[in-house]
Order: structure tokens, then C-alpha cells, then sequence
């Protein structure tokens, strides 16, 4: 018997192709500003739009109940190519039924994942997929990631291989659905980026897909020495690295949403504005708790450079950006030089594997804790769409060159 199952193992495995994420954002407790009702989850067909990074032969679909408290029933699923970016038509002939366990159904445990069955589905880099699942009762606790910038369409019955969803409302957002794997070729593996809204997006196009990290997805696939690497966003608008807030902290998720991702070779990783702004919000606070913060901020990088290099990635550590100027942080002269005294730590050797200076990147030579106005979207915070393409540019393709 014993003989029986590894030939059956070998056999579902191919020595040219393996699984990759190509999909994935980070899941979160919605706000209250961007739930669903639970009346409109109700007998609720959804269909929502995702752009994936790298192409493969067959995929996969990830569903999550990850904040639920209750099991969550689907009671159908498909997966087409949509008309456009922004409509809720797809192609009815690229129309396929999604299975889980070799049934159309499943029942998502409170807190857990699911993944679907392999369906053969070529998928083209940089792509957009279309995926369409029904629930017959809402979730007691929504799983979501409300940052999508990306449309979702929803109506009452079970429409989900419908070519059109007339009259159907719709919501910036994602829900329920946690990610895509494709089959890609043996080199192909995922760079997981772990950020806060500069990484999520704030302030991109709806539908547009002009987030830093999209940038980053082009370039790779303009050169055949790195077109098969995926990149993942995880980033979360508000997120933390000490402390729950809008999403998990960073320690917090860092299994679900980087061990947890297939293929994954390489982590980037962008967070602490959100940190260090929040400290002085309000006002200035004691020298003391500037000195803690600082410690705690590149005692939790060293927690991520150590568990990511345990399961045998490369990481990347991320300077953060200038946001001397922004109404919502306000940052006194002490906060900049946190700032500048963390990022001055990630650039110092022996900490991550190699360093991504977006701060040179975006920084005002002639002031430089402020943002160049060009690539300033106005709150002094966040980039603008120029600042973003100048983020995903500004990555050394060399640090994959290998793949």
C-alpha cells in the first residue's frame, strides 16, 4: 500500500512545473465602512476581479473563512476571463466550474483556508481572471482585504456562470477569496512584499493596477531571466509591524501570508510609517519612548529575517519613505530621526540579505524628509502614481537575476 501511494505521489508530480502563487492579498476583518450587510451576503452570488502577476499551464483558487467564527458554506464556484477590468461581463466560452474535493460545494471551517482542486486553465501573465463563488447564508465574521482596488459585483441567487450580473451593486473590495496558484515551470517562484498602504496601494486606480508592485510585475516580465517570478502583494492600508489595528500586526500574519504562499523564494519587506506616526500623533512623547519604539521596530525585522531564513528565503529589507509634512502623522524633528535611525539599520550590513532604498528613490535632494513633489500625491504621505512607478523601478532586477 505503502508503494501504491508514493507512485501515486510521483505521478501528481511534474519535475518541469510546480505550484506558484500569482495571486494572494492579505485577508483582515473589514471595517465597519466596508462590510457587507449580512442580508446582501445572503443567497449572494459575487463576482470579483484580480490581475495576476505570472502565467501558468492548470490553476488553483484559494477561499478563506479566516475570521470567521462559524463554518462558511460555498455552494459554487467558477472561473472565467472578464470583459474588461471594470465590468461584471465575462466571456462565456472561458467559463469553467471550480471544484473542491471533486464537488462543486465546501464548507470552510472557522479560521481556515481552502484550496480548490487543480482545473486546467492557461493563464497569461498579467492577466486578469474573473472568479465567481456563491454563498447561501453570510459569514459570521467577513474575511476580506478592503483595500483592493479592484471592483467586486454582487446580486441575490445563484448566478455564478451568468455571462452578465445585471443591476448587480458593487463594492471596492474583496472578500472571501484569499488567492490563485497557477502550475508554472520548475524555476518560477513568488516574491512575497509585506507592506502597509504605500505597499497596498492608497491613492492608485480602481481597476487600474498601477501599484508599485504591479510596476515591479511588468519589469520581470519584460526579461526572460526573471519572467517567472510572481510578485505578492500583502499589503494592508494602516497596518502595523507592533500592533493589531486595521489588519494583524506584522509578526502576527507573517505565517498566513508569506510561509503560507506557494513557491516562495523572496520577501520584501516595507513597514514602520505607520509605527512611528502613530507614536507622536497626538503630540511629542518622552525620548524614552522614541528609543523603545526604534528597538522594537528592528527587533521585529530581526524576527522576520530569522523566521523567513528558517524556511529558506532571501529577504529584503525596504527603507521608509519621508512623510515629514503629512496633516494625518504631523511628525516632530524626534520622529525623523527614528525614521532615519531605522532606516539607517537596514542599510547597515548583517541585517537583511539586501536593501531596497525607497527613501533615495523619493526623497527631495534639497529636503530630504520630504517627498519630491512629483511623486507626492498631496498628503505627504503616500506617493503618487508617479511616485509609485518610481518605487517599482527603483527595485534591482538583480537581486532575482538568478531565477
Amino acid at each position: 500500500m505503502a508503494v501504491v501511494l508514493a507512485l501515486h505521489f510521483a505521478s501528481a508530480q511534474s519535475p518541469t512545473s510546480k505550484w506558484v502563487a500569482t495571486w494572494s492579498p492579505s485577508q483582515q476583518i473589514p471595517e465597519p465602512q466596508n462590510a457587507l450587510a449580512p442580508e446582501d451576503m445572503r443567497d449572494m452570488t459575487m463576482r470579483q476581479i484580480v490581475h495576476v502577476s505570472i502565467g501558468g499551464s492548470s490553476l488553483r483558487v484559494h477561499v478563506s473563512n479566516a475570521f470567521g467564527t462559524e463554518p462558511l458554506h460555498f455552494t459554487s464556484m467558477h472561473i472565467a476571463r472578464p470583459i474588461s477590468a471594470a465590468s461584471s461581463q465575462i466571456d462565456p466560452a472561458s467559463d469553467r466550474a471550480v471544484t473542491f474535493a471533486g464537488a462543486a460545494d465546501v464548507t470552510v471551517p472557522a479560521g481556515a483556508e481552502y484550496i480548490s482542486d487543480p482545473i486546467d486553465y492557461a493563464v497569461k501573465p498579467l492577466s486578469n481572471l474573473a472568479i465567481t463563488l456563491h454563498l447561501d447564508a453570510a459569514p459570521v465574521g467577513e474575511t476580506s482585504h478592503p483595500g483592493s482596488r479592484s471592483t467586486s459585483y454582487y446580486v441575490h441567487g445563484d448566478l455564478v456562470g451568468a455571462a452578465d450580473l445585471p443591476n448587480a451593486r458593487h463594492a471596492d473590495h474583496w472578500y472571501q477569496l484569499s488567492g490563485i496558484d497557477v502550475r508554472a515551470f520548475a524555476g518560477s517562484a513568488a516574491i512575497v512584499v509585506l507592506g502597509d498602504s504605500i505597499t497596498d496601494g492608497h491613492g492608485t486606480t480602481t481597476n487600474g493596477n498601477d501599484r508599485w508592485t504591479d510596476v515591479l510585475a511588468e519589469r520581470l516580465q519584460a526579461s526572460p531571466a526573471t519572467r517567472g517570478l510572481s510578485v505578492i502583494n500583502k499589503g494592508i492600508g494602516g497596518n502595523h509591524v507592533l500592533t493589531d489595528g486595521l489588519g494583524p500586526n506584522l509578526l502576527a500574519r507573517f505565517d498566513r501570508d508569506v510561509l503560507a504562499q506557494a513557491g516562495t523564494k523572496y520577501l520584501i519587506v516595507l513597514e514602520g510609517v505607520n509605527d512611528l506616526g502613530g507614536l507622536t500623533r497626538l503630540g511629542d512623547v518622552p525620548a524614552t519612548e522614541h528609543a523603545d519604539l526604534v528597538h522594537r521596530i528592528e527587533g521585529a525585522y530581526e524576527q522576520i529575517v530569522t523566521r523567513a531564513h528558517a524556511a529558506g528565503l532571501a529577504v529584503f529589507g525596504a527603507t521608509i519613505t519621508p512623510f515629514v509634512g503629512s496633516e494625518y502623522y504631523h511628525p516632530p524633528a524626534t520622529t525623523e530621526a527614528d525614521r532615519q535611525a531605522i532606516n539607517n539599520w537596514i542599510r547597515a550590513p548583517g541585517h537583511f540579505d539586501a536593501v531596497i532604498d525607497f527613501d533615495k528613490a523619493l526623497r527631495d535632494p534639497q529636503q530630504p524628509d520630504h517627498m519630491l513633489p512629483i511623486y507626492d500625491s498631496g498628503d505627504h504621505l503616500h506617493p503618487s502614481i508617479a511616485g509609485y512607478r518610481a518605487m517599482g523601478e527603483a527595485v534591482p532586477l538583480a537581486l532575482f537575476a538568478g531565477d
